[in-house]
């Protein structure tokens, strides 16, 4: 049974998360942001290896991970990293890398070391990139982020609280997608096996569940020219998502962390 989940009431941390919950979500977005831009400009191995093992310790130490997500960190992430860095090595230009290393030699083909560098550098950077998205991703709430950039970032409230209210459609697909199944099975409308009766039956979806989100758009639309809403500059927030001193030392020591990475003289790059 799909229960309804009301985007304004108040978030409740995550269970078993620490205290990357209790942050404010500008304050997760903002810390990793710098090294974020960053990688998209480096092209060695260290800066983004060095970024990555940075993430996996926010992540490791500031949020109590579910099983499945822990193996998607500690197995899916280098996995893909190995896959997509020797898919990039194979197809880059040999003619650009031939003065290094041959690292194997298959008849008319080679495959040098410094293409293995460049397959490895992009996909380090995207693993990197990935990863620091986490920390903010795995442990704010939409609505959340939502009620911040209208707190602290001034977003006009008309705006945030409309998507507050696309929150609730989410989960109201889900049940009304139910409803839907369950009536034609009763009523043993696409019957059958098969990818063409697949197609069939989410063919057969698509006009209830549409007009379903159309008459619940009306409705909120109404609720919300009934209330009043966006005729005042200005609303009174039910729900506060504050910004703390410990959200400025989080940003500030990721910062710091940023700048070490890319200032330090004693790393060689590679």
């Amino acid at each position: 049974m799909t229960t309804a989940i009301d985007p304004y009431a108040e978030a409740q941390p995550a269970r078993g998360v620490r205290f990357l919950a209790a942050l404010n979500p500008l304050a997760k977005i903002a810390g990793p942001l710098p090294a974020m831009i960053t990688l998209v400009f480096v092209r060695d191995l260290r800066t983004p290896l060095v970024f990555l093992l940075l993430a996996y310790a926010v992540l490791l130490i500031g949020a109590r991970l579910s099983g499945r997500m822990l193996a998607l960190l500690l197995l899916g992430v280098p996995a893909a990293i190995i896959v997509v860095g020797v898919g990039f090595s194979v197809w880059t230009d040999a003619a650009r890398v031939d003065q290094s290393l041959v690292v194997l030699q298959m008849g008319g083909w080679t495959l040098y070391g410094g293409a293995l560098a460049v397959g490895f550098a992009t996909a380090l950077r995207l693993g990197a990139i990935a990863t620091l998205a986490l920390i903010g991703g795995l442990t704010t709430t939409g609505p959340d982020l939502v009620r911040s950039l209208v707190q602290q970032l001034r977003v006009p409230y008309r705006v945030g609280y409309t998507a507050l209210a696309a929150f609730r459609f989410v989960p109201r697909f889900g049940y009304e997608l139910e409803v839907i199944r369950q009536a034609h099975r009763v009523r043993g409308a696409h019957g059958g096996r098969g990818p063409v009766a697949a197609v069939a039956r989410w063919a057969g979806y698509v006009v209830p569940l549409l007009a379903g989100a159309i008459r619940h758009a009306e409705r909120v639309a109404l609720a919300m020219d009934s209330r009043a809403f966006g005729a005042y500059p200005t609303r009174t927030e039910r729900h506060l998502v504050p910004l703390r001193a410990r959200d400025l030392v989080f940003v500030l020591l990721f910062w710091a962390a940023t700048a070490t990475v890319l200032l330090s003289p004693f790393w060689p790059s590679v």
